[in-house]
């Protein structure tokens, strides 16, 4: 059998795959089975945030692998406690942090605290949650009812969790608080919604309102944090110091973590939340190693560098095809060009695949791109290259 024959038979078909098989990377390129090399603009979506086969991220996890890859959350986990200072450290906020394997375990673990703390802190209790319309926070039942995007409420999956509204603009978000709204959950830049950041005084405005009736605000920093946006959060670019904070993607380069970190340190108690292979000594190493290597970068300004050069490349293919394209968006390295139709899109995803860059979609209508946070010039320029010789012929 070939490998896309055992795939279709025995793995579950919740994806509409391509079936290009990648047997190694380096940095930002891939390479097939046949050695073909791709430019890779979409790292894992986000995930992959020092590249493929970065050297200090392997390190970490063979001499790790070597010692313990994991023990129970019953046990102290060292690298677990070191991870959880330096991210505190490098966010600027007094939090404490729980670890889980991903961004909607995070977002679950971010709506429980919630949820106790509108139990505990209030005469009446409180337990329901705003969120965005074009949000999205997970695939879990819960996370999936957060999101705000009427397609994942199928049917199918029924009855969800209830408590959840959507609002259409921050703006909304005020009229629809009642005396059972406990929390306000957003992405600063809505990435599978179409790489739409919110305007950073509305984002302000909001947070001081919901600070002065004891509401929380939750932000869902599952693809903005860990330097996509030029700081290590992208609250800390907003100026903003929220409640709650989730992470994951690409906290572990690759290695599955998540993380939910808030300033109500003690609503939690033992037994309230738990996780068995959260934070292990596997997956905590490998976010050391991470954080490394990209404060580094970062305290070099050379993720100011790739961001400034990613993001003129894209502006420069935005204005070059206004047949095609309507406009940029994004900040940091996560970028979107409005395609002006869905077919566009397609057209162009698949044949960027073809001339051998990697990118993605968000939305209806949104090219994304999420290169790794360590690409370097040549291989941006190689990879636009690639792009405009896929897009020339549309």
């Amino acid at each position: 059998m070939t490998l896309e024959e055992i795939d279709k038979e025995f793995v579950l078909g919740t994806y509409a795959r391509d079936y290009t098989s990648f047997t190694r990377g380096e940095g930002s390129t891939l390479y097939d089975e046949s050695g073909r090399d791709y430019i890779d603009f979409a790292s894992g979506i986000g995930v992959n945030s020092v590249g493929h086969n970065n050297p200090t991220l392997v390190d970490a996890i063979c001499q790790q692998a070597q010692n313990i890859i994991h023990i129970s959350n019953l046990q102290v986990i060292e690298p677990q406690a070191k991870l959880a200072k330096r991210i505190v450290e490098l966010s600027g906020y007094n939090m404490g942090i729980f670890f889980a394997n991903s961004g909607a375990e995070a977002n679950e673990g971010a709506i429980k605290i919630a949820r106790k703390y509108g139990e505990t802190q209030f005469d009446k209790k409180r337990y329901k949650v705003i969120t965005l319309e074009h949000s999205f926070h997970g695939r879990t039942i819960t996370t999936v009812k957060a999101t705000g995007q009427e397609s994942f409420h199928t049917p199918n999956f029924s009855p969800y969790p209830d408590g959840f509204s959507y609002e259409k603009s921050i703006e909304d978000v005020y009229s629809a608080i009642d005396d059972e709204t406990v929390a306000v959950l957003i992405e600063l830049v809505q990435g599978e919604g179409g790489v739409q950041p919110f305007d950073k005084e509305d984002v302000q405005k909001l947070a001081n309102h919901l600070k002065s009736k004891d509401i929380l605000l939750i932000v869902d920093e599952v693809q903005t944090g860990v330097y996509r946006s030029g700081e290590f959060l992208a609250s800390n670019l907003y100026e903003i110091e929220p409640d709650i904070i989730t992470l994951a993607k690409g906290l572990g380069g690759g290695v599955p973590i998540g993380a939910v970190m808030t300033r109500h340190k003690d609503i939690l108690s033992i037994g309230d939340h738990g996780s068995t292979f959260g934070g292990n000594y596997l997956s905590s190493s490998a976010g050391l190693a991470v954080l490394d290597v990209l404060s580094g970068l970062y305290d070099e300004n050379i993720i100011d560098e790739t961001i400034v050069y990613f993001a003129t490349r894209v502006k420069e293919i935005t204005q070059k095809y206004p047949h095609l394209f309507e406009q940029d968006v994004g900040l940091g390295l996560m970028r979107g060009i409005r395609a002006k139709s869905a077919d566009i899109l397609a057209d162009i995803v698949k044949k960027s695949m073809a001339e051998g860059v990697v990118i993605l979609k968000a939305g209806r209508n949104t090219v994304r791109f999420l290169p790794s946070i360590t690409i370097n010039k040549d291989e941006m320029d190689k990879g636009f290259e690639r792009f405009e010789k896929a897009i020339n012929n549309l």
